[in-house]
């Protein structure tokens, strides 16, 4: 559901209110749905590195760094909800705690990542929120799995409409799919063998 602009309702687990993105362009996790993904994710997010695919607001990798994340990388598209990614991951980031922001379309951003000269860290965890009548859940889910921009023993969080989550990823193995109203967050594990 689209969040109008603001320093609107988007609130944090602690309370914290973050700026909304002006208009339409952005359907924000609602808080139940975070707060659940990071129940189910408990001692795995301290420490670890988090990516946040089609970050929007940013609340899910300001969550992230809230539960102890030691680097946070978000890429979002669109320049104007960028700048309030930033704001929101300013707010919230503590030394030692780092984030990047990349504002670059998010399957060009992994392909990018795959010719990368220089080595990069993968992500043990990384979150997904393609927008919903997209088609971009499997081409992400591929993409993701073609770049290595997840560790190994990595998880990747694709959100999407529980109306009509998408069929078996090809090379992903469904750990486990969780149902909040309109929106269900699958945990997917890359198949032994998949590349």
């Amino acid at each position: 559901m689209p969040h109008g602009g603001g320093h609107g309702g988007l609130r944090l687990s602690d309370g914290r209110r973050l700026q909304s993105p002006p208009g339409a362009v952005t359907r924000p996790t609602p808080g139940r749905v975070r707060q659940s993904v990071f129940d189910l994710l408990r001692e795995q997010v301290e420490g670890a590195r988090w990516l946040d695919l089609f970050s929007g607001s940013g609340a899910m990798a300001c969550e992230a760094l809230l539960h102890g994340a030691a680097h946070v990388t978000a890429v979002e598209r669109h320049g104007r909800v960028a700048a309030v990614t930033r704001h929101n991951l300013e707010l919230v980031c503590r030394p030692p705690q780092t984030f990047a922001l990349h504002r670059r379309e998010v399957l060009a951003w992994l392909r990018a990542w795959n010719r990368a000269t220089e080595p990069q860290q993968p992500f043990a965890l990384i979150y997904a929120d393609p927008p919903y009548n997209g088609g971009l859940h499997e081409p992400v889910a591929m993409a993701v799995a073609a770049s290595g921009v997840m560790a190994p023993t990595g998880l990747l969080l694709l959100e999407c409409t529980s109306r009509q989550p998408p069929a078996t990823l090809p090379g992903w193995q469904l750990g486990s799919r969780h149902c909040y109203g309109g929106t269900t967050v699958l945990l997917l594990r890359q198949a032994t063998g998949a590349t």
